[in-house]
């Protein structure tokens, strides 16, 4: 069998079962790189790592610089870092202020961590997520190279996401959502990982003459699906709203199965795919899942002033639940509690949005606002007499306006192609949004997008690579200024939209920053009256 090259982004053709070699990691649906798109498919590994180290350092400095400018605790910061705190004092939450935990304590305790390095200050508390949002960056153009076929797609991803204003203030505050779009991203990139080394050993097995009609024998362990399991049940440690995540992810993963047996030519593979990959998959995603989840809670569980810890010594138990032990039904009374906090939230709140404004940006947060007092004048501060220093939850209004056409333009895509490229996007989309509108009337903020946004960054990197298409030498002259008599027009187009984006993200980086504007910039950058 010959392993063909690269299927770079924009090359999709469909997989029959006449096309076993496309099983491989490396080809995944076509036979071949047409010439005009060798450009775009360069897979180097030198050159995907230095354009990895330039876009992630380019994140660092846009999620570590002037980070503990800010003083104080803002927004919810009054939570998370003060039971970071608690974490480092007992091994558990004990604030008996707080009517009780309503968040698992896993992203706490990564608040926590770096409290512990950089002490109870506001370095210490926004670190972590630095940190965090840094490194989701850096794992988004990993695996966006690899879906992709392309270092140059794949950095643009990481760009776009580099770009994000919600994915830059939660990297600059002390709240958990940033922890939830670690997990997530790295959860969902070993899961291609497993993915991608299902379909190299079952193409080595077909290459050394297996008979995939008769079917498949046992192709081997599964580490990184088991990673990718313990990454997204770590994710369900941060917050609740992640379980969608590992839900969708975990159907996801076991239809690649089924794909990867149809596109090897077995014959029933339907049969196949349940003793060879569903049932030990089921297996290590539903034990994997909770066994990592339950350890999360592990400082609760030893904990003797943990909230609620001793609550069945004083409640007695009425049928299965006579036969659970203590600390078990302890554990399901606060979740229960929890479950019935957050399906109940509506009280009211400045900033509460619902899940269809998030896309048009309808109500941004406002974590912090100051403003130069009347009978002041602020010249020595911005050069006017009125001065604003804030900081506001808000996307990069470009690239968020331009995400609403890009998810019409994938479920066409998908649906004319069954690209899972854009499969993967619509299913996390389903997961990080659509979930949302179950309790349209519940309390709920735009910065619950912050776990969707590598792959709305992804989806949009798919966009642009599919709409440059076949791109050459002479099509770059369009945007070098070259002679051509004829312009590229797609090139063109994509190359105004990364730079309209790049423009508005410094537009717009002073908000995300806690930059002091004159109150005339800040209104020239509130372009609704909801934003402000």
């Amino acid at each position: 069998m010959t392993i063909t090259s690269p299927a770079p982004v924009g090359d999709v053709t469909r997989v029959t079962e006449a096309q076993p070699e496309s099983l491989t990691a490396e080809n995944d649906g076509a036979a071949s790189v047409p010439s005009p798109l060798r450009r775009w498919s360069g897979t180097d590994p030198l050159v995907g790592w230095y354009l990895t180290a330039m876009v992630t350092a380019v994140a660092a400095f846009t999620r570590f610089w002037r980070l503990s400018y800010t003083q104080g605790k803002q927004f919810d910061e009054v939570y998370y870092a003060t039971e970071a705190q608690e974490l480092l004092r007992y091994g558990y939450e004990h604030n008996p202020g707080y009517l009780f935990i309503v968040h698992p304590s896993v992203g706490k305790w990564a608040i926590a961590l770096t409290s512990a390095l950089f002490g109870d200050t506001e370095l210490g508390w926004r670190a972590a997520p630095a940190v965090a949002g840094t490194l989701s960056v850096l794992i988004l153009v990993r695996v966006a190279r690899r879906m992709l076929r392309s270092n140059v797609f794949g950095a643009l991803a990481g760009l776009l996401l580099t770009l994000d204003g919600v994915s830059v203030v939660q990297s600059r505050v002390a709240l958990l959502d940033i922890f939830l779009q670690l997990f997530i991203v790295a959860g969902f990139a070993a899961l291609v990982l497993d993915r991608d080394q299902f379909r190299e050993r079952l193409a080595r097995f077909i290459a050394a003459g297996g008979a995939t009609l008769a079917g498949v024998p046992a192709l081997g362990p599964r580490p990184w699906r088991l990673i990718g399991t313990v990454l997204l049940a770590l994710a369900c440690g941060v917050k609740w709203s992640a379980l969608p995540f590992l839900a969708l992810f975990a159907a996801m993963s076991l239809s690649w199965d089924l794909g990867a047996l149809r596109s090897a030519g077995v014959r029933h593979p339907w049969r196949h795919v349940w003793r060879r990959c569903w049932i030990s998959g089921a297996a290590v995603i539903g034990l994997g899942s909770l066994g990592t989840y339950a350890l999360t809670w592990l400082g609760w569980f030893v904990g003797e002033d943990s909230y609620n810890r001793h609550w069945s010594e004083s409640h007695s138990a009425a049928g299965l639940a006579k036969h659970f032990p203590g600390a078990l039904r302890d554990l399901i009374n606060i979740h229960t509690s929890a479950y019935h906090f957050h399906v109940t939230l509506t009280s009211y709140h400045p900033y509460k949005s619902t899940a269809w404004g998030w896309l048009i940006l309808g109500r941004p947060v406002l974590y912090t606002y100051h403003q130069t007092p009347d009978k002041a004048d602020g010249h020595s501060t911005c050069g006017a007499a009125k001065c604003v220093d804030a900081i506001l939850l808000i996307g990069t209004p470009v690239m968020w306006y331009a995400f609403l056409p890009t998810l019409l333009w994938l479920v066409w895509h998908w649906a004319t192609t069954r690209d899972w490229r854009a499969a993967t996007v619509l299913v996390a989309f389903l997961a990080g949004w659509a979930f949302w509108l179950d309790h349209p009337e519940r309390t709920a903020f735009l910065f619950y997008m912050t776990p969707l946004m590598p792959f709305l960054a992804l989806g949009l990197a798919l966009a642009i690579g599919t709409m440059v298409g076949p791109a050459n030498r002479t099509s770059l002259r369009a945007v070098t200024g070259g002679r051509r008599r004829r312009p590229d027009w797609r090139l063109l187009t994509a190359t105004l939209l990364v730079g309209a984006i790049v423009a508005d993200f410094v537009w717009m980086f002073p908000l995300y920053t806690d930059i002091t504007l004159s109150l005339h910039a800040w209104q020239q950058r509130m372009w609704f009256a909801s934003w402000s």
